[in-house]
């Protein structure tokens, strides 16, 4: 990569060409437990390099486009949809299933597992945003079935980053956040984001899709800021997706994803041995350049590339470093 931890600066190359779109060569469900079944799939060369891409979220899904990062001749990609959403089931658009199945010690444990099924001893880690969480608590707790690391949009879901998501940001987007916030009870509103889990979990419909609808509102107004921004990228998606997201990540964000606060930058020191590449929009303003900063900084063979033109979706600046990244750890 072009910059260090130390002195991050923007890639000045002109964009990499994805790969080839392909398709999956096997797929399956994963009988993980608590009636619960995982979707995966693997891409490319049976024989290659070990990846498994980790969705963001929590409850987005996996998207089959990620799948042309990889060189197909050189990776064998897994791909897998987390608990509740995709193409796993049961789906948490159906108000009957039961979300306590549904945490990170949960999704921790299926990662695992899935290694297991395929025989895997070691794969790179690749995703951003929840999923970049899910990566460091999964890599920090099983640092030797971890080859390399890379990150777009780096968020470590902590209490203070979702307060900052769902009240700070409001600071630069007063109306639309006074409509997310008008979006509860009154007197529910210190706490937003556990107030919005309750209503995705009401009996009532109606109450639950304006809930969904008002969160993805939110979220719109907060990456159509952004360069490269578009205002539907969340209530554009379709109806079941949109309410398995919102109910999943209002479950995981109102309990801080069962972590103890800051717990994977303190002990970032578990990644030691892990070569890892960091890539941040300096422009992401849900989820600030701070704590890639402070990531990289704890973690002594991760390299942090700030993109000047991008935010949290990204840039084709982004696409490029991600791609090279990605070549260069194939050959290791």
């Amino acid at each position: 990569m072009t910059s260090s931890s130390r002195s991050p600066s923007p890639s000045p190359n002109p964009p990499i060409a994805l790969h080839p779109p392909i398709e999956p060569y096997d797929h399956g469900m994963l009988d993980v437990g608590d009636g619960n079944h995982v979707y995966w799939e693997t891409c490319g060369n049976p024989a290659g390099k070990p990846a498994l891409v980790v969705h963001g979220g929590p409850g987005s899904g996996c998207s089959t486009g990620v799948r042309q990062l990889f060189d197909p001749q050189r990776y064998r990609v897994v791909l897998f949809d987390q608990r509740g959403c995709g193409r796993s089931t049961p789906h948490a658009s159906d108000p009957t299933t039961k979300m306590r199945f549904n945490t990170t010690e949960h999704l921790l444990a299926d990662m695992e597992r899935l290694r297991e099924h395929l025989g895997l001893a070691k794969w790179l880690l690749y995703g951003g945003s929840w999923g970049s969480t899910l990566i460091l608590a999964y890599a920090q707790r099983h640092p030797e079935r971890v080859s390399e690391i890379v990150i777009p949009a780096v968020t470590t879901t902590r209490r203070s980053e979702i307060d900052w998501l769902y009240r700070g940001v409001g600071r630069f987007l007063p109306a639309e956040w006074e409509r997310f916030r008008d979006g509860v009870p009154s007197s529910d509103r210190e706490d937003l984001v556990g107030a919005y889990a309750r209503l995705v979990d009401d009996p009532d419909p109606a109450i639950r899709e304006r809930a969904t609808n008002a969160w993805c509102t939110w979220e719109d107004a907060v990456v159509a800021t952004e360069p490269n921004g578009r205002p539907d990228a969340y209530s554009g998606r379709p109806s079941a997706a949109r309410a398995a997201l919102v109910r999943i990540v209002t479950h995981y964000f109102a309990h801080g994803a069962w972590l103890p606060e800051g717990i994977l930058l303190d002990n970032a020191d578990r990644l030691a041995d892990i070569p890892g590449t960091l890539i941040h929009g300096r422009l992401d303003l849900g989820s600030p350049l701070d704590t890639a900063w402070h990531l990289s900084k704890a973690w002594p063979k991760a390299t942090l590339t700030v993109i000047s033109d991008a935010g949290h979706l990204g840039s084709p600046t982004t696409r490029s470093q991600i791609l090279s990244a990605l070549s260069h750890f194939a050959t290791r």
